[in-house]
This record gives C-alpha cells, sequence and structure tokens, in this order.
C-alpha cells in the first residue's frame, strides 16, 4: 500500500470514528462520570464535564477540602445535582469509596477523570482499570519506566478502556497541519520538532495562600500550594523530558507512531541548572529565603531526540526554568516544504515564493480539521483555546459509542515513557538508548485511526 492511500484511508476511519459514532452502534446515549482531583486543572476539566447534557458528573473526590468545595461551586453553577464527594477527611486512598461505587448515586461509575500529582496517575488509572470504570487520565501516565509496563497490563488484562487527556492534539492548528500531512502536502515526512516551551518559574513557587497560586512567594512543597506543592519537588529530584505530551502527541500523530511506524531509539541531553535559583534570589529577600539553598537537578533546557522505524527524527524540549514567551516549537518538514509554529509560518516547494516563508492562515483555513468545523462554535469559551473542549468531547463520544479511544493505552505509555528514559539516558552520560516497543509487535498492523 502507498504511504499516501494508506494515510488517506486512516483518515477516513478516523472521521467515522469520531463524526459518526452511530457506525460503532452506540450503546447510551448519556455517562455518568466522576473526578478524582479537583483542582485547578481539574476545575477546568469539569467545566467541559458540565457543560454536557450527555454527561452527569456522579462523583468528586480531593482531598483538599478548599478545592472540593470550589468544585461543588460549579456544579451548582451549572444548576447540576450535586455530587457525592470522597477526602473531605483527607484519606489519600478516598478515591476508592469513588471507585466503589457504592456510595455513589446509580452505583458504579461509567467513567472517571484523573486530574491529580503526577505520582498518583499511575496507582490510580490501575485501581480504576481493575475496577471496571473506563479513565481518562490527565498527562504523564507514569513516573518510573515500571509504572508504564503496569499501567499497559492492567489495561490489557481487565480490557477497560483508557485515554491519555493530552488536548494539544487538538489544537486548531496543529489538527490542520495533520490534514495536510495526511493530504501529502509536506511530502515524505523527514524530521519533526516539538517541546514544552513554558516559563513556569511562577508556577513553581508561591507563599501557599491558596488565593495567590502564581507568583506570590518562593514557597514549595508542604509550605505550597496546589502545583507548587508537588510539581516543583521534581524539578529538584530528577533530570529529563519531564512533561513530553504536548511535543511528541501531534509529532506522533503525524508520523504514525504505534500504526506502521515507533519510536526506536532515545537520547536526551540537559544543560545546567540555573533558572530556579537565579529566580528565587532575585527577588526581594530571595537571597536569604530557605528555598535559595535548594539544589535543582532538572536542567533548565533538556534536548531528547528520538529515531522512528520508518526514518524519522524528532526532537523535543523541555525548557520551563527560564523567562521566555510560551511555546511549544512545532516543525514538521518533509521532503515538499515545512510549517513552522513559531513564526506562524510555512513553505511549500513550488507554491511558496523561493526561499520565504507564507503565512500560516491561509492554509490553516484550507485545511480546517473537520472536528473543529463542526465544533468550533461549541468549544468557545473552553480551556487552552477551545482544546479542553476537544480532548474531553472525545472521550465522552468513545465512551457513549463503545469505540476505541482516539489516544489509547499504547499512545499513552509511549509518549509518556519518554521520561523516564530521558532520565536513564541523562543520567548514563547521554547514553542512545533502545526505546521499548509496548506493541509487542503490533504496530505493524495497526492503523493510524487515533489520529484524530
Amino acid at each position: 500500500m502507498k504511504r499516501r492511500d494508506f494515510l488517506t484511508a486512516g483518515a477516513a476511519l478516523l472521521g467515522s470514528a469520531l463524526l459518526a459514532p452511530s457506525a460503532f452502534g452506540a450503546s447510551r446515549e448519556r455517562v455518568r462520570v466522576g473526578m478524582i482531583g479537583t483542582g485547578m486543572r481539574g476545575q477546568v476539566l469539569l467545566q467541559e464535564l458540565l457543560r454536557r447534557d450527555d454527561v452527569e458528573v456522579a462523583a468528586l473526590c480531593d482531598i483538599e477540602p478548599i478545592m472540593l468545595g470550589k468544585a461543588l461551586a460549579q456544579v451548582e453553577k451549572f444548576g447540576k445535582p450535586r455530587p457525592a464527594t470522597f477526602g473531605e477527611d483527607g484519606d489519600k486512598h478516598a478515591y476508592r469509596r469513588l471507585l466503589d461505587g457504592a456510595k455513589v448515586k446509580g452505583g458504579k461509575l461509567d467513567a472517571v477523570i484523573i486530574a491529580t500529582p503526577w505520582e498518583w496517575h499511575a496507582q490510580m488509572s490501575i485501581e480504576a482499570m481493575q475496577a471496571k470504570v473506563p479513565v481518562g487520565c490527565e498527562v504523564v501516565a507514569g513516573v518510573t519506566l515500571q509504572d508504564h509496563w503496569d499501567v499497559l497490563n492492567a489495561q490489557l488484562k481487565s480490557g477497560t478502556p483508557y485515554m491519555l487527556l493530552e488536548n494539544v492534539c487538538f489544537r486548531r492548528d496543529v489538527m490542520a497541519v495533520l490534514q495536510m500531512v495526511r493530504s501529502g502536502l509536506f511530502g515524505e515526512l523527514v524530521h519533526l520538532q516539538g517541546g514544552y516551551q513554558h516559563d513556569l518559574r511562577a508556577v513553581k513557587f508561591n507563599n501557599g495562600d491558596p488565593a495567590k497560586p502564581y507568583g506570590s512567594g518562593l514557597e514549595f512543597g508542604a509550605k505550597g500550594w496546589s502545583e507548587a506543592r508537588w510539581r516543583t519537588e521534581h524539578s529538584v529530584r530528577r533530570n529529563g523530558e519531564l512533561y513530553p505530551s504536548h511535543g511528541i502527541g501531534p509529532c506522533a500523530m503525524y508520523t504514525n507512531i504505534n500504526r506502521g511506524n515507533r519510536f526506536t531509539r532515545i537520547n536526551a541531553f540537559a544543560t545546567k541548572a540555573r533558572g530556579l535559583h537565579d529566580y528565587i534570589t532575585k527577588q526581594p529577600g530571595g537571597a536569604q529565603h530557605p528555598s535559595a539553598k535548594t539544589e535543582f537537578r532538572l536542567g533548565d533546557v533538556v534536548t531528547t531526540t528520538l529515531a522512528c522505524e520508518n526514518g524519522e527524527t524528532i526532537l523535543l524540549q523541555h525548557d520551563t526554568s527560564l523567562p521566555r514567551p510560551y511555546s511549544l516549537g512545532f516543525r514538521v518538514q518533509g521532503t515538499d516544504g515545512l510549517w513552522m509554529d513559531v513564526n506562524h509560518s510555512i513553505h511549500i516547494e513550488g507554491k511558496s515564493k523561493p526561499h520565504q516563508w507564507e503565512d500560516f492562515q491561509a492554509y490553516q483555513d484550507k485545511y480546517d480539521h473537520p472536528l473543529w468545523r463542526k465544533y468550533a462554535s461549541r468549544a468557545e469559551g473552553a480551556g487552552h483555546g477551545g482544546m479542553d473542549f476537544f480532548v474531553i468531547h472525545a472521550f465522552i463520544e468513545a465512551l457513549k459509542a463503545e469505540a476505541p479511544m482516539p489516544i489509547d493505552i499504547y499512545d499513552a505509555v509511549t509518549w509518556s515513557a519518554i521520561t523516564p528514559l530521558s532520565e536513564q539516558s541523562i543520567a548514563q552520560n547521554f547514553q542512545t538508548l533502545d526505546f521499548p516497543d509496548f506493541t509487542n509487535g503490533q504496530w505493524r498492523t495497526r492503523k493510524p485511526i487515533f489520529a484524530l
């Protein structure tokens, strides 16, 4: 089968999966969903659930009473029935009672959204799948490489649906570029780039006041609040590509990873760690603050390179500790041209003027993805420029239709395992490592229906 025919067939199949779920024989019109983790990210996803008439939010779980209270206020604002709540007693395992369903109106849930700190994702996902509760998990499927094998094995053994809630795969320009890739506009793909380039210094430190979660102080850990309470610690003790899925998700879609292609090799390099310390000491009184004595392991810029079975290379960069404007740094380059999101530009040989960029907007309009054409108005006001509507929409529609998850267990563990593998590469003097085949050879025959 020619590459272009293969891609076109995959796109057609995918369209039937998400635009016409009745093709799979939809078995229900409404789903009952619970949420574990109602912090700031959880509340954004909760809003998307509450906006839907085909979703009943039946249960909420969080051990922070303030956040649980804010989530309940959201429910009340939307005029929806009050859900069962768990975790008010501070029990870190209260989510197990939510999964059990005994104290949830209507019994066991149809699905659960997990939006907790990263270190809980694997354990909670595994227990949910063992309880036969389908999982929509926020990004980072696990922390250690073993976590990823354990999550995969739990899904394969239980057969319970699992979706990684990677919203950037649904960004409007990203999906338009997918259409361009599948139409052959770039020719044969050769090299791709992406990453997580986002100044998080004010996210990683605050004064512990729930009303001021960003940039209000220099505390982290037990004295911090929200992400400063848990996320900063990863920068203290880990060095690697800590947040790969925003960048690798779209690149994996473009190159059909796990569906006719796979990652074969990986290596990673890290710079020195200076940014977080400098941020602390430049604040008033920061040089005398206890946080100034912290030694951070995370390199300010981590560069990870992946080799693919079909000959492409993919470069990821993690850059969260230095001053910079937000960018995911996408680049999709093939034999006929390339797109880069940093300058919102495209160059196609034979169409663009030689050696000159064109503005991307006209191409985005022409290749706008059918999902955006159909649902753009419903996505207005949703988090992250509408992306959060689409990622929740994909999860809910797949549940209702009993269809394959568009970002499934193999995608989840493959994308997320870049983190522990990059840590291993850096720790071993930037060694190049074999990338594990989580599909056990199935990548050769799996079809690219996941490509949204």
